[in-house]
């Protein structure tokens, strides 16, 4: 089996890292075809990413634009001990106020359990904010902790 195999998430692994970390990079293209990457809070659900942002934001105006993306998420604190998943697909822009309340409810309970608090103010500017729903079309995982130290 090759090194690369070796070192991709098991579909356990990737729905654990999925559940448990809290931050993406987003990368969408912008309008001078150069990468623009942001932090990002997700969820995902279904087999899609979620997330929520202000409609007028530059990832929203440029995945309107152009829908495809990438999402990489990714943990760990030495190289030794990365692992993470990218994914890249297609992007959908929803603008329904209420997918937007549901999508920053479910992110609170997927973060805070039995106590879900959405962030501060977060559904009171739910009318001025929109859905991102990324569809994975290509996924890649590693995890450099199975390579046991031989980097």
């Amino acid at each position: 089996m090759s090194p690369r195999r070796d070192t991709q998430l098991t579909p356990d692994e990737l729905a654990a890292l999925l559940r448990d970390a809290r931050k993406a990079a987003l990368a969408t293209v912008d309008q001078d075809g150069f990468p623009h990457v942001v932090a990002m809070g997700f969820l995902a659900k279904d087999g899609a990413i979620y997330m929520t942002s202000y409609g007028k934001a530059q990832k929203v105006v440029n995945a309107r634009r152009n829908p495809k993306v990438a999402v990489m998420i990714e943990t760990g604190d030495r190289y030794a001990e990365f692992h993470g998943v990218m994914i890249r697909g297609r992007c959908e822009v929803i603008e329904d106020p209420a997918q937007v309340e549901m999508v920053i409810r479910e992110a609170a309970e997927e973060r805070d359990g039995a106590d879900p608090r959405p962030e501060p103010g977060a559904l009171a500017r739910a009318s001025k904010r929109v859905v991102l729903r990324v569809t994975p079309e290509k996924v890649a995982s590693w995890d450099h902790r199975k390579l046991g130290g031989a980097y």
